[in-house]
């Protein structure tokens, strides 16, 4: 017999009624070791936002060729960056984190339950959308942790969180947070963190690269607002920073297979600098809301020495917003902004 005077008899007991906020970021293998790596990677490819190639060709190529070979490469690379003491990659650090620091400031209202999830790997969106369906949660907001909209990443955010809704007889509402990229909290987050970063360096950088990550040109053809989302970003940060695109330039990074990808190429971009003569180099990028295998392996270590081969002197990556006030408090803009009329 239910308690719940306003329930039918025999009505099955339900939770409080609550308001999920669940923060999705790209995702991470489990472990570095090659099975681990081929899972992920395997899940990662096959995503057709992600991979835009003819299905039959594609499922030969990443099969026979690309799960054989990249695992190993790319455990070791990860291995670089892993969080040992937690045994576990350090975007799944800092996305719990970001998770428990705005709960804490949304800990105010009882009804408000925050959780996160991985779009590739573990924790699935599907079992945080589970569990916060089952602990009473009828409207749940999604915030895909990129700054700027893809299909490759917002876009395909959103399939799995419909996906899960799709097995689910009793569906919450669901609102999914835009994109960011010119949310005056977030570029004035963005500038301070530069800032800060640049004043505690021993060098004063000529160059400021912004590195974005990539996709193939074809992409922007076929209509995504990537690019243009991350031009715009980068052109509030320099009317902030009063820098012109000589001094802090835009660059993408990341590129994979033979197709054409955004221009110009990071790598590329920054092997040129030093070949100009060009001794002190920054490099920000503002397109990832954490620190990850791409921020921490491919810029800190990869290109810097790149950089420095080429005839470079001091290179300096800047991080990511992560869990810092500034990138706490931008979080904390766009859930509530997103949330009004539920809260």
């Amino acid at each position: 017999m239910n308690a719940n005077p306003n329930l039918p008899p025999n009505h099955p007991a339900l939770p409080p009624r609550r308001i999920g906020v669940l923060l999705v970021n790209l995702g991470t293998p489990d472990a570095t070791d090659y099975w681990s790596m081929r899972r992920y990677l395997k899940e990662f490819l096959s995503d057709r936002r992600v991979i835009e190639e003819n299905p039959v060709k594609w499922w030969l190529v990443l099969n026979l060729i690309i799960l054989t070979v990249r695992p190993g490469r790319k455990g070791r690379d990860y291995d670089k960056i892993w969080n040992k003491a937690l045994d576990e990659s350090f975007l799944k650090t800092i996305t719990r984190s970001q998770s428990d620091k705005l709960g804490a400031e949304l800990a105010s209202d009882p009804r408000l339950l925050v959780d996160w999830a991985m779009r590739y790997g573990n924790p699935s969106i599907r079992s945080k959308l589970d569990a916060m369906q089952a602990a009473g949660c009828d409207r749940i907001l999604v915030v895909p942790l990129y700054p700027q909209y893809a299909a490759a990443t917002t876009a395909t955010v959103c399939d799995k969180a419909f996906e899960a809704l799709a097995a689910m007889r009793w569906q919450p509402a669901v609102r999914i947070a835009p994109a960011y990229f010119d949310n005056p909290v977030y570029i004035e987050a963005l500038a301070s963190s530069i800032e800060d970063s640049l004043a505690k360096l021993t060098f004063n950088p000529e160059v400021i690269i912004a590195s974005f990550h990539g996709m193939p040109e074809d992409y922007l053809h076929k209509g995504d607002p990537y690019y243009c989302q991350c031009h715009a970003t980068a052109r509030l940060l320099r009317e902030r920073l009063k820098l012109d695109d000589k001094h802090l330039m835009l660059t993408f990074q990341s590129r994979f297979g033979p197709a054409e990808w955004l221009k110009p190429y990071t790598d590329m971009t920054v092997k040129a600098l030093a070949e100009r003569g060009v001794k002190n180099l920054a490099v920000i990028t503002p397109g990832f809301s954490s620190d990850c295998l791409e921020t921490l392996e491919e810029i800190a270590m990869e290109n810097a020495d790149i950089f420095r081969h080429a005839g470079g002197e001091n290179f300096a990556a800047i991080p990511c917003l992560n869990d810092s006030p500034g990138g706490i408090a931008v979080i904390r803009d766009l859930v509530g902004r997103e949330l009004q009329g539920w809260v």
